[in-house]
């Protein structure tokens, strides 16, 4: 949908800018919230996040604010760098753009960014939350991000083609309506 390098970085921003805000929720409310309440009695997650001291990450203690813009600056790294154009040619090595229905081609490109970004960021976190303090294993890493990866495929695959990007492609275009080419949409 975006026809230019502008429009690209912009759609990248505010994708991440979503989808980072959705994988931290999801991380530390669904997959960890009993067990960060249950190891600090607290009744919410949010203060068992703020009777910890914030989250774990590089072996130290973080606040919320910190993990997201710490996972935003990578995320967004790797989608302007890969995860953008990657997903764009795997997309086209299947389908036509020009020949293809738009939701179709859509559709495969969310695929393959998902595919894409999933596993790579999946093991960026499986390094940035490795439990340090009990010293450091290449097998433990390793299983950290297989578990990522299966909890996070699933939330990535729905959120992004049935939520996020519906969300950002209705964004982006009330925002550049007047310089996207109706055939586009």
């Amino acid at each position: 949908m975006p026809t230019n390098q502008f429009q690209r970085m912009v759609f990248a921003f505010l994708t991440v800018l979503v989808t980072v805000h959705a994988y931290v929720f999801y991380s530390l409310y669904v997959v960890n919230g009993t067990i960060l309440m249950t190891i600090t009695g607290a009744d919410s997650v949010i203060h068992a996040i703020n009777a910890q001291g914030g989250v774990s990450m590089f072996g130290k203690m973080l606040p919320i604010w910190a993990i997201i813009l710490i996972e935003f600056i990578f995320a967004y790294g790797l989608e302007c760098v890969m995860g953008s154009p990657l997903s764009f040619r795997l997309a086209c090595k299947n389908f036509e753009p020009e020949k293809t229905h738009p939701v179709i081609f859509e559709s495969a490109v969310i695929c393959a960014t998902v595919g894409l970004m999933c596993p790579t960021m999946s093991f960026l976190a499986a390094w940035f939350y490795y439990p340090y303090y009990a010293g450091f294993s290449l097998f433990t890493l390793l299983a950290n991000w297989l578990k990522l990866v299966c909890y996070n495929f699933p939330f990535a695959f729905f959120t992004q083609l049935f939520f996020i990007q519906p969300l950002i492609r209705t964004i982006f275009k009330l925002l550049f309506r007047n310089n996207i080419p109706s055939t586009v949409y």
